[in-house]
């Protein structure tokens, strides 16, 4: 891989990961538009743990509180929400690993044109119909649970991770910045956890290490910017523009797979 694709693939996982787009649509689309070889298995990992450590250090300061209360006074709000977290991480780090095996059948272009659509419109719904009433601190564990369990869809690529976790909190009556806030936590064990689970076959693997830092860098300061972003914008706007975007690219892609 030339490091100019690394670049493209860092910026593309960047935005994607953490806006509700579906970063593993984009990471297939992107060599199917240009005719690119499958970066593989090396190149996923290298992707995952730029965006893991990108979320990391963005809530550095979060995550050491919400530690240090969850083990030390898990009583208090941040304590209470460190265990939420651990709790509906659970069931999208189980899934991801049993379906795994599974991740190149749903590769598949019109299929994810299908999904991108679909959950663009469900995303829009969700966010213009459902209230806006819980915050953070009021998550609970029922909707901690339902949270985590959505995730589990986003196996499909079209989906999102991000994409279908802020869909099912607005559902559930968060708003608009907790349940980002809540996502953007709840990405950090999920996307490291499947950037190391990856890593593991690649003890010996030899790996070009030019490309490999160069997208793994590119999309940790993407991914920051892509964060900052987001929740900068939706305290005045909602997610409306997203799923107009997941509308107008599933329609392409759609478009150019029976054209092809």
């Amino acid at each position: 891989m030339s490091i100019i694709q690394a670049i493209v693939y860092g910026i593309v996982q960047g935005i994607a990961e953490f806006l509700p787009i579906s970063s593993t649509a984009h990471l297939v689309l992107v060599p199917w538009l240009f005719g690119w070889e499958d970066p593989g298995v090396v190149f996923d990992v290298a992707l995952h743990l730029g965006t893991a450590a990108a979320v990391i250090i963005f809530f550095l300061k979060d995550w050491l509180n919400l530690i240090q209360a969850g083990f030390t006074k898990p009583g208090t709000q941040d304590g209470q929400l460190f265990w939420l977290l651990v709790l509906a991480t659970i069931p999208g780090a189980l899934f991801g690993v049993f379906l795994d095996k599974y991740m190149e059948d749903f590769r598949n272009a019109a299929l994810i044109g299908v999904m991108l659509i679909i959950m663009g419109v469900i995303l829009y719904a969700a966010d213009k119909f459902s209230p806006r009433e819980i915050v953070l601190r009021e998550t609970g564990i029922k909707r901690s649970i339902l949270i985590g369990l959505a995730q589990v869809f986003a196996v499909i690529p079209g989906v999102s991770r991000s994409g279908i976790t802020i869909t099912a909190g607005r559902l559930l009556g968060m708003t608009r910045e907790s349940v980002a806030k809540f996502t953007f936590l709840l990405s950090a064990p999920i996307i490291l956890g499947d950037g190391l689970y990856h890593a593991k076959g690649l003890l010996h693997t030899h790996i070009d290490k030019a490309p490999f830092l160069t997208a793994m860098i590119t999309a940790a300061v993407v991914g920051a910017l892509s964060i900052k972003f987001l929740l900068n914008y939706i305290k005045n706007k909602g997610f409306g523009l997203f799923a107009v975007y997941r509308f107008i690219l599933g329609a392409l892609v759609i478009a150019l797979y029976f054209l092809r």
